[in-house]
């Protein structure tokens, strides 16, 4: 593609780009095509943050249970459908018109400032999930720390155990034959007479592994609900402290060093599950645990149920981190002309095969599990907190040399957990940085610790004795249903409002031309599959809802509405900042309505023709010069006249785009 510039009347000369400022932001460097906010050091540094933001923790502990739970290798079938009709549609859109824009996903809405809210609730519901997912990391370092020593501290019932602690199920009473008459008898009995069970008829006593009373009773300090909070547990205060000054160190100049660090911290994960895929492969039970994972126990009736493909699509969605503005705030970095839709492509499929990869490493080592302690493999799989830090633990402890199975198990946690929390925090300081340029220029280091430090104390509240359910409320509503929702009107404004054929070309802008047939499969989705469905899960999580639970232990009812608080807290920006938006527009309502849609797009009528289109030059308020983008209006608002638009049968009221300003270069 040419060089693409402004008409004459605007042009900001050839030797100098526009800039907002004349301090440069440590951000950026002197390659950078955008040297207001900066761009990724290389490419490398792009992929692997976003990889490393898409693949977490749900990877290891959601998916594989997930796909046992769903007909084993028959959920593949809708886990993909999923990912091509829903997942990679939104995660290509959010990609896009983060790169188009280089801006965070608040400023963003510039293109439609009455779904400016949309962008608000992703930031706050991303600052909630930040707070949570740093204590899970925080669980992490501990386990980390407890594996150096010689015999792990949960591999049996030691002194902070109780009487149901036991690394063997326990019979309770049975059948036997006694005197040629079947008899049942409690199991003491059976044993003082040398009597045998009878196959079939044995009871057993509720017992807890060593693994599950350590993970409550010593990592957590559990209370017996809610209402309890106890006391702050030290030693967790002190690993949240910990993985804050990791994140922050990783944080301190932005994405140039947070790119560096993601080398690391996104490819050594695939290192050591293929370290625990190798040693669990060589283990005894470990083919009946990848058989009920993904092998002959497969169950292609599944495929009839409604659940397994909820299931498919609830997964997919949230495991590509879509709606939650990381990744408009990542591929904001990206330069102009970077071929977004195949990094979409690439980001989405590393994703789900990981999912799957990781499934086999999990299994095989739950099947040993299973074999060790004569018991199916139904029974001893989990997921999420209890398959990271109890059925696995319990797994890793029988192994030879447990302590470093178990370090490179929880090195994997918490370097997963690291990579998208970088991506996280970097949404929220991206944000600072669209709406507050020149204090993040002077004081990024300052203002990026803050938040560190804020946030550190927030979580606080997560590492007392009763945190285990604070971080299981936040997720169960913060995580759900704002995120959902956040998608649908994101997809309706963009394709609707702001245009789908108008976004189309500004990819075109980026990615160069493309055929028709092309574009066919994605607007197929845009336009009508992908709403459709995110709509269906949105209106099958509000059916379904139950309140909030762990494990055994229910909420309180002032528990469940200060969920119900948190998530409306979320979403009421939505509705808030559209109704000031049409508040503070000119005209009568339907010019208000039109002005708020579009307060930042000029008629463009003054524009000749150009590469640069209508859309891009004149609703962002943007051009390319050099190919890279400058802005060329610090306030369109103030040129708002009455304009005939050649599309509209009636005048409306948008800007003009203005004549240059006297300060402009």
């Amino acid at each position: 593609m040419g060089m693409l510039s402004l008409p004459g009347f605007l042009s900001c000369g050839k030797k100098k780009d526009f800039s907002l400022s004349s301090v440069k932001d440590a951000h950026a460097s002197d390659n950078d095509e955008n040297a207001e906010r900066g761009n990724w050091s290389n490419k490398g540094d792009y992929l692997l943050s976003m990889v490393g933001y898409a693949v977490g923790l749900g990877n290891v502990w959601r998916f594989p249970y997930l796909t046992y739970q769903n007909g084993g290798g028959a959920f593949l079938i809708p886990y993909t459908l999923m990912l091509a009709l829903a997942g990679l549609p939104l995660f290509f859109m959010e990609c896009s018109l983060g790169q188009f824009a280089s801006l965070g996903p608040i400023s963003v809405w510039r293109i439609l400032p009455l779904f400016q809210g949309v962008g608000i609730t992703m930031v706050i519901i991303s600052t909630f999930v930040a707070i949570y997912y740093n204590v899970i990391i925080a669980y992490a370092l501990y386990y980390l720390f407890a594996s150096f020593q010689k015999v792990l501290p949960w591999s049996d019932c030691f002194s902070w155990a109780d009487d149901f602690c036991s690394k063997t199920r326990l019979v309770s009473d049975c059948n036997a034959t006694l005197h040629g008459e079947i008899v049942h008898a409690n199991y003491s009995f059976i044993t003082n007479n040398n009597l045998t069970c009878i196959n079939g008829t044995m009871n057993y006593k509720p017992v807890q592994f060593p693994s599950e009373q350590y993970w409550n009773k010593v990592a957590l300090q559990r209370s017996s609900g809610l209402d309890e909070t106890g006391n702050v547990v030290w030693y967790l205060a002190l690993c949240l402290l910990l993985s804050w000054m990791i994140v922050g160190a990783a944080l301190f100049k932005g994405i140039k060093s947070s790119g560096k660090v993601v080398y690391f911290t996104a490819l050594f994960p695939y290192v050591i599950l293929l370290i625990l895929l190798v040693r669990g492969a060589t283990l005894e039970g470990a083919l009946d645990g990848i058989e009920y994972y993904i092998g002959r126990q497969s169950n292609i009736t599944k495929l009839m149920e409604a659940e397994v493909w909820k299931d498919a699509a609830t997964q997919i969605f949230y495991s590509l981190s879509v709606a939650w503005g990381g990744l408009v705030a990542l591929s904001s970095y990206n330069k102009f002309h970077n071929n977004c839709y195949s990094d979409a492509i690439l980001v989405c499929v590393t994703n789900c095969a990981t999912s799957v990869f990781a499934g086999f490493a999990i299994f095989s080592i739950l099947g040993h599990m299973a074999f060790v302690s004569e018991r199916p493999v139904s029974e001893v799989v989990d997921s999420g907190f209890d398959l990271a830090f109890v059925a696995y633990p319990e797994a890793l402890s029988k192994l030879p040399v447990a302590p470093l199975w178990s370090f490179l198990f929880f090195f994997m946690l918490l370097l997963l957990g690291l990579d998208s929390q970088f991506a996280t925090i970097e949404t929220l300081t991206t944000t600072i940085q669209d709406i507050y340029p020149k204090v993040m220029k002077k004081l990024r280091i300052p203002i990026t610790l803050g938040v560190c430090i804020l946030l550190f104390f927030l979580g606080l509240i997560c590492v007392t004795q009763a945190g285990i359910y604070w971080v299981n409320l936040i997720d169960h509503f913060c995580a759900g249903w704002g995120i959902l929702i956040a998608a649908v009107l994101e997809i309706i404004g963009i394709v609707y409002i702001y245009g789908g054929n108008r976004f189309i070309e500004d990819i075109e802008m980026m990615i160069g031309k493309k055929s028709r047939l092309f574009w066919l499969w994605w607007r197929m989705c845009w336009f009508f599959i992908t709403p459709v469905l995110l709509m269906a899960i949105l209106v099958w999580s509000l059916v379904t809802f139950s309140p909030p639970t762990y494990g055994s232990v229910l909420y309180p009812a002032w528990g469940t509405a200060v969920g119900w608080c948190m998530i409306i807290f979320c979403v009421i920006w939505i509705p808030i900042v559209a109704i000031l938006k049409i508040v503070k527009a000119e005209g009568n309502l339907c010019q208000k309505q039109a002005n708020a849609r579009s307060e930042a797009c000029c008629s463009c009528q003054a524009l000749p023709k150009s590469p640069v289109g209508h859309s891009f030059s004149c609703l962002f308020g943007f051009s390319v010069q050099n190919h890279r983008m400058v802005w060329v209006g610090r306030d369109l608002k103030d040129h708002l006249v009455p304009t005939p638009l050649p599309w509209a049968g009636t005048p409306s009221t948008r800007p003009r785009c203005p004549k240059p300003h006297p300060t402009w270069p």
